[in-house]
């Protein structure tokens, strides 16, 4: 049977392959990893047609890197890598285990000082032990490469084994560390993501989002993972429709195009007046050529739409009606 497992403070998946032990999910294996001997937490069974889905699409990325915003860096070890079964994890293990991320965490004050004597532009941000203490891993990030040779000798020195430096982006940081997001759960990208998705400030515009730093970044300081989740669906709505913000000259005034409404699946348009109404996508030819002939678009009351006050959201008035009587 094959296995998906995820292992590593930076959440690396490994593939356990044709493994005659039946296995539940859940379970924490020992495996032999590139970087030596870890926990895995078992994810999931594996089909033959999966895990060539898996290698086909971790291959991509280990020849492209994480596609991102261009502020991601390529990770160093191999997102996906095929890893040996040693054991299921017993108890010792797992104390070892427990032990060793209290250690960690009583050793980062150290580090952080030995760091400043040093004086290097970085930032430590997460350690992290192999099962068998054969290493020891150090995540930091910084803007600049940093020659920090003396800095892992002092390192090797104090804890008497051998020192690994990776160099970390914003991204990965907040997937090591972990938090909750905005939304209330915890971050995606520590949580679910097998990787970190391409995404810019136009697909938060199409989105008719609110351009707010605070409501659109996430703890790494970069936009949300979630904005691009529904992008795909605004960005086929917007196909053949004019940019947002294009204007339609008639007699009587210009009319803009002030979004999508992709539940109602419709153009929102602002009239010279400043009311908005919902135009039906199949619609909107024909309510060009009208408007633009002078004459008049007839206005149903469910297609003008309200703009809420806290988050530039709009909504029909249809659906205002039913949030108010929700909210009774």
């Amino acid at each position: 049977m094959n296995y998906l497992v995820i292992f590593g403070k930076p959440r690396i998946f490994g593939l356990l392959s044709n493994l005659d032990q039946e296995l539940k999910r859940d379970t924490n294996v020992v495996i032999e990893s590139l970087r030596g001997l870890e926990i895995a937490c078992l994810a999931g069974i594996l089909t033959d047609e999966q895990v060539q889905k898996y290698r086909q699409r971790f291959e991509f990325l280990e020849e492209n890197g994480e596609p991102d915003d261009g502020l991601q860096m390529k990770p160093v070890e191999p997102p996906l890598q095929d890893v040996a079964f040693v054991r299921i994890a017993q108890e010792e293990d797992i104390c070892e285990a427990a032990k060793q991320r209290q250690e960690e965490d009583e050793a980062l004050p150290l580090v952080r000082d030995m760091l400043k004597k040093h004086a290097l532009p970085m930032k430590i941000v997460d350690m992290e032990y192999l099962l068998d203490r054969k290493k020891l891993y150090f995540y930091f990030t910084s803007e600049h490469r940093i020659d920090f040779r003396c800095f892992v000798k002092e390192l090797a020195k104090e804890f008497k084994t051998r020192i690994e430096l990776r160099q970390i982006g914003a991204r990965d940081e907040a997937r090591i560390l972990g938090g909750l997001a905005p939304c209330g759960k915890e971050c995606c990208c520590s949580y679910w993501m097998l990787q970190f998705f391409p995404i810019c400030i136009r697909m938060v515009k199409e989105q008719n989002l609110a351009l707010n730093p605070s409501k659109i970044s996430g703890l790494c300081g970069r936009l949300m993972c979630c904005m691009s989740y529904e992008y795909d669906m605004y960005k086929e709505l917007w196909q053949g429709l004019p940019n947002p913000g294009t204007k339609i000259k008639t007699p009587s005034g210009n009319y803009q195009i002030a979004g999508v409404d992709v539940i109602n699946k419709a153009v929102r348009i602002r009239s010279p007046e400043g009311l908005e109404f919902l135009v039906p996508k199949d619609e909107f030819e024909l309510f060009k050529k009208t408007v633009e002939g002078g004459q008049k678009w007839p206005l149903h009351v469910e297609s003008v739409v309200t703009v809420e006050a806290d988050s530039g959201e709009a909504v029909s008035k249809k659906n205002s009606n039913k949030k108010r009587k929700s909210k009774k």
